[in-house]
């Protein structure tokens, strides 16, 4: 659960785990009702550095991507 800048609460599900060359963890996280991801540091606590963060999105949807089952051909 989050608790926004305006007092309004979101809940997040965590869909993914990332780790970086040094070995530092992430969790990348859903709001299904905001439509909306944010990422953690393996304690929890929200990443304040939004180019990191953007950089561990992009790497977990490369990773989904290509973990992806393919497409049945038609």
């Amino acid at each position: 659960m989050i608790e926004t800048n305006d007092g309004q609460s979101l809940e997040f599900e965590v869909v993914g785990l990332v780790e970086d060359d040094e070995k530092n963890a992430y969790a990348v996280c859903y709001s299904e009702s905001a439509d909306e991801f944010v990422v953690t540091d393996d304690a929890g606590t929200l990443l304040d550095d939004d180019n990191l963060a953007q950089e561990i999105l992009d790497d977990f949807f490369v990773l989904a991507e290509e973990s992806a089952p393919p497409e049945p051909e038609k």
